[in-house]
C-alpha cells in the first residue's frame, strides 16, 4: 500500500466480481483480476474499464483517479500473479462452500502481502471460509448489493478469529471507496439484505402467481411505494417518525394490528413446484422481453440519482 493506494485483487469476475473491480479501479487503486474460468475473463476487462468511465457522469467521481485506475487493471495469468502483491484480496467466486475453501487455502501461498482477504458470500462465514486454512484472523466476509458499484450497502461479518485491525481497516478501505459498512453481530443464512430481499420478493411472486398484478406493475408498485421510503429511512426509522405526539408505542400497537391480520395471509412456502416457476419465468421474461439493456441503463441513472440526492439531503 502506497500514497494511499491499496493494492486489489479481484477472484472472481461475475457480476459481483466486476462490481467490485469497477468500484475500486474507478477510486485509482491498482486492481489485479482473475478467474479460473476462461470464459469468464472474456470480456471482462473492457466491461469494467466501461463501467468506471462512466461512474464519473453517474455519481461525479474524478475523471482522472478513474483514468489512473483504468491505466493500472491487470489480467492475472495466474493466482499468484494477480494476488502476490496485493493488500487486499476479494473472493468474488460463486457460492459453493468447497470452492471457496480451497481458495482460500491457496491464497494462503498466493497473496503473502494480503492485509485483508475478504468475501463476498451471502451464506458463508469467516469461520466456514477458513476452515483450511493458518492464516483465519485476515479472512473476513463484506458482502455488497447489486449494483456493486453503485449501491452503497456492504455488510461485514468477522470470524472470531479475525484480528480487531482487520475489521477496522476493511471498514476504513470500503468508506474510502464510498460505501457504507454495516456490522453484523452474528452470522444468519443470507444476512439481513438478503434476508429482507427474499422475504418481499416470496410475496411479490406469491402475488404474481395468484393473478392479483402483473410483473411490470408489481415492480412499479415495490419501487415507487416502500422503496422509496425504505430509502430514506428503514422500516423501524419509518415507524418513528410517523409516531407524532401519540409516540412510538402508540404507532407500533396500531400497526402490529393492522399487520397480524395481513401476516395470517402472507405466502408461507419455503419453496415454490416446477410448474409454478415456469410461471414466474414467463411472466418476468414478457414483461421485459428486448428491454432488459436500455432499462439496466435507466436504473443504473436512477440509482444515482437517488444517492446523490440523499447525499445533498444529508448534507442540508
Amino acid at each position: 500500500m502506497a500514497g494511499g493506494q491499496v493494492r486489489v485483487a479481484v477472484v472472481g469476475v461475475g457480476e459481483t466480481g466486476r462490481g467490485w473491480a469497477t468500484l475500486c479501479a474507478a477510486h485509482g487503486w491498482p486492481v489485479s483480476i482473475f478467474d479460473a474460468e476462461a470464459a469468464a475473463l472474456k470480456g471482462a476487462r473492457e466491461d469494467i474499464i466501461e463501467r468506471a468511465r462512466g461512474l464519473p457522469v453517474l455519481l461525479g467521481m474524478d475523471a482522472d483517479s478513474v483514468e489512473r485506475g483504468v491505466a493500472s487493471l491487470q489480467d492475472g495469468r495466474s493466482l499468484l500473479q494477480a494476488c502476490q502483491e496485493a493488500d487486499w484480496v476479494i473472493e468474488a467466486i460463486h457460492e459453493d462452500r468447497g470452492a471457496k475453501q480451497r481458495l482460500f487455502e491457496a491464497l494462503e501461498t498466493a497473496a503473502p502481502k494480503a492485509r485483508v482477504v475478504s468475501s463476498s458470500s451471502s451464506t458463508l462465514t469467516p469461520l466456514d471460509l477458513a476452515a483450511r486454512c493458518r492464516r483465519p484472523d485476515r479472512i473476513i466476509v463484506t458482502h455488497p448489493q447489486h449494483p456493486t458499484e453503485l449501491v452503497p450497502l456492504v455488510e461485514v461479518l468477522s470470524g472470531p478469529q479475525t484480528e480487531g485491525l482487520v475489521v477496522e481497516l476493511t471498514k476504513g478501505w470500503l468508506r474510502h471507496l464510498g460505501r457504507i459498512p454495516v456490522i453484523l453481530k452474528k452470522s444468519v443464512r443470507g444476512n439481513v439484505a438478503g434476508r429482507m430481499n427474499a422475504a418481499v420478493w416470496r410475496e411479490a411472486i406469491q402475488l404474481v402467481l395468484d393473478g392479483v398484478i402483473d410483473v411490470d406493475d408489481l415492480d412499479r408498485a415495490v419501487s415507487v411505494g416502500p422503496g422509496l421510503s425504505w430509502a430514506a429511512a428503514g422500516p423501524h426509522l419509518a415507524v418513528q417518525l410517523a409516531a407524532g405526539r401519540r409516540g412510538t408505542a402508540a404507532r407500533v400497537q396500531q400497526l402490529l394490528r393492522t399487520c397480524e391480520e395481513i401476516w395470517q395471509s402472507l405466502a408461507g412456502w419455503s419453496q415454490i413446484d416446477p410448474d409454478q416457476q415456469h410461471h414466474l419465468i414467463a411472466a418476468i421474461e414478457r414483461a421485459y422481453a428486448g428491454q432488459t439493456e436500455r432499462i439496466r441503463r435507466a436504473r443504473d441513472r436512477r440509482l444515482a440519482a437517488m444517492l446523490q440526492g440523499l447525499e445533498s439531503a444529508r448534507n442540508v
